[in-house]
């Protein structure tokens, strides 16, 4: 078959670093132009060493392109400057996988008080298709521009969605930890090593961007206004994510109701798969993989119970996640590219 050509925008920092990974292992992508505003002009091996010496293209502005030669894109650009450019070339007959938090929310204001910017394109936010993949199929299968999750929203919804009938959603508590590389690849004082190593910190307490996404979902989900207690943490590791979701269990629910009901919905998925009881998640368990991975635990409250989901917050968080949207857009296998074994150790 002719493959895809395939462009990444942002190609500079991690989310479109994996996205070049990933293209590069799928037989039906045909890499064909990388931008990054301020690396034009270089090749990709001087940004990305351990991606030198494959034949890659060089890095280039993505006004430089040549869009009537792209099939697909995926847009590893932060939020603001990925709706700018998606708006751009949304007209072409390009298949469009956005990676930034600028199609996520499909109520604009509610986009403009968590990003701090008014949304200039709600024709396109609203024909985007929300694309955590599990859950989206049928509206991916005809979708021209498709939102990935945040990484945080990822991990947490995969482990709340399918307890959401047994549940008070009044009461649902994540604590989640993200290694550091969910923070982008920017220069912080923040993120350096002797502020990061030998130490943990939640940060953006009651006020995480990715709030207001699990809570769009959640509530789409029920038909009520459902407001999560969201609280992130930052980890001194390079990838990984971990979501502990603490819940009250509605009367007369058990949590081998819980489990049932998880076994039952992910008992087909390539990539979630529900731990056998008693067995406890770990980020190093699916290190460089789409896999997310779900536990399910009885708390010492016997009315509450604990759901731990794990997974590597740069490919099922992301890029992993963008590639198998786009294989369910073109109608291929879903796993095509993301046979991924987890790197350990």
């Amino acid at each position: 078959m002719t493959k895809l050509k395939t462009a990444v925008l942002g190609a500079s920092g991690y989310t479109g670093a994996e996205a070049v990974r990933l293209i590069m292992g799928h037989p039906n992508l045909d890499l064909c132009a990388l931008t990054a505003h301020r690396h034009a002009g270089k090749a990709y091996g001087d940004v990305y060493p351990h991606l030198a010496h494959q034949g890659l293209p060089n890095l280039q502005s993505w006004q430089d392109v040549k869009w009537d030669e792209i099939d697909a894109v995926f847009a590893c650009l932060p939020h603001g400057a990925s709706e700018d450019t998606i708006a751009k070339i949304a007209n072409k007959d390009i298949k469009i996988i956005d990676l930034s938090a600028d199609f996520r929310l499909k109520d604009a204001q509610v986009y403009e008080k968590t990003y701090g910017r008014a949304h200039t394109s709600p024709k396109l936010l609203a024909d985007a298709v929300y694309g955590l993949t599990e859950y989206a199929r049928d509206d991916l299968k005809t979708a021209s521009l498709v939102a990935c999750p945040g990484c945080y929203p990822t991990a947490s919804l995969l482990a709340i969605l399918p307890a959401l009938e047994f549940i008070n959603t009044d009461n649902i508590i994540i604590d989640a930890k993200s290694g550091v590389s969910g923070a982008g690849r920017k220069g912080s004082t923040a993120l350096i090593y002797p502020e990061i190593a030998e130490g943990a910190h939640a940060y953006a307490i009651g006020s995480h961007r990715h709030g207001p996404e699990i809570d769009e979902k959640l509530s789409a989900a029920t038909g009520q206004n459902i407001t999560v207690s969201f609280t992130p943490h930052l980890i001194p590791m390079n990838r990984g994510m971990i979501a502990t979701v603490n819940v009250e269990l509605n009367e007369g629910v058990s949590v081998k109701d819980l489990r049932t009901a998880y076994e039952a919905r992910y008992k087909n998925e390539a990539f979630v798969h529900v731990e056998a009881e008693g067995i406890v998640p770990h980020t190093r368990h699916i290190r460089a993989s789409n896999q997310c991975r779900i536990g399910i635990f009885a708390d010492r409250n016997p009315r509450r119970a604990v759901i731990i989901s794990v997974i590597d917050n740069l490919t099922k968080g992301s890029s992993g996640q963008a590639v198998q949207n786009l294989n369910v857009m073109m109608g291929w296998d879903e796993t095509l590219g993301l046979n991924l074994v987890p790197v350990f150790p």
